[in-house]
């Protein structure tokens, strides 16, 4: 049953699975760790190979020189690279991991991507006699490196109950949304109550400052009421202090806001508020802030 993420799963109590996972960046690398940690056969492809070696000393698996060598005879095969077109050069072509996957093979995307491009690969895995799963995060480098992440997934019921109990090495919760592409624009919906959280929360610290309110005291207070959230919880006390280097960074959230606002003008869907937040967004970046967390929208109403 799609959801949490069961004792037993978390546990490690499945069968392990001969798996390769490609891009190691701040969430693929301690996603492919906790892999390998829970006794999974690891291959592993990035493009900067000296990143691989590296993960290779730490967790003694094996790289690979291209993507479809590290897909050849995988069971599963999971992505996690930076946008569409990345997404494309690692899985098409040649060189591309569709190339060295064999038929019943699963393929497994975490890239937070557009829902366009998981129902393209959908339909190229399709076609090639293989599965593919939409399957983008949220929680951050503290999640992926905890193994804590919430996953939300597209795709087939089998396909999603074949990858489920691989997940579940870095996932405390993980769900199948519906068919491929649903995954993406799961994410996308928790893009844009973020955006619109912690521009709420930035006045409201804002506010709370000129009205010379204790801060602290304020929070504390509010985050047990109505008012309360995972931002208050965790980035309220940082954001403060001015302190914004705890994670997803600003371009991030600009790539993924892109991706929403284009799927908007797409399904019609009325975004004002996002819409204007990925502007405040495009200031903070002005002002030197493209890899400080997404919190440091406070920044701009300070300046």
């Amino acid at each position: 049953m799609a959801g949490y993420i069961g004792q037993a799963a978390q546990a490690g109590e499945h069968r392990m699975a001969k798996v390769a996972f490609i891009g190691l960046g701040v969430m693929g690398y301690p996603m492919a760790g906790h892999l390998k940690a829970k006794g999974h056969e690891v291959t592993v492809y990035n493009r900067n190979p000296t990143k691989a070696q590296a993960w290779v000393s730490q967790h003694a698996g094996i790289s690979a020189p291209t993507p479809a060598d590290a897909a050849q005879g995988q069971e599963i095969v999971f992505a996690c690279v930076g946008n569409d077109d990345d997404l494309r050069s690692v899985t098409l072509g040649e060189q591309g991991a569709f190339a060295g996957m064999a038929k019943g093979a699963l393929f497994v995307d975490h890239t937070t991507a557009s829902a366009n491009v998981a129902r393209e690969l959908d339909a190229a895995a399709k076609a090639a006699g293989f599965g593919f799963v939409d399957a983008p995060v949220s929680g951050g480098q503290a999640g992926a490196e905890n193994g804590v992440l919430t996953v939300m997934c597209g795709g087939g019921q089998a396909d999603y109950a074949r990858a489920e109990p691989v997940i579940a090495a870095y996932a405390r919760m993980c769900k199948l949304m519906g068919p491929a592409g649903s995954g993406q624009l799961t994410k996308m919906v928790n893009q844009i109550c973020i955006a619109g959280l912690v521009q709420a929360l930035s006045e409201g610290i804002h506010f709370a400052k000129r009205s010379g309110l204790d801060v602290e005291a304020m929070l504390e207070v509010i985050s047990k009421g109505a008012a309360g959230s995972w931002q208050m919880e965790n980035r309220g006390k940082t954001m403060n202090v001015g302190k914004f280097d705890y994670g997803f960074a600003v371009d991030w959230m600009r790539k993924d806001l892109a991706i929403v606002l284009d799927e908007a003008r797409s399904n019609g869907a009325q975004l004002p508020v996002t819409a204007l937040v990925d502007q405040f967004y495009a200031e903070v970046q002005k002002l030197g802030g493209k890899r400080w967390d997404t919190s440091s929208l406070l920044v701009r109403l300070e300046d």
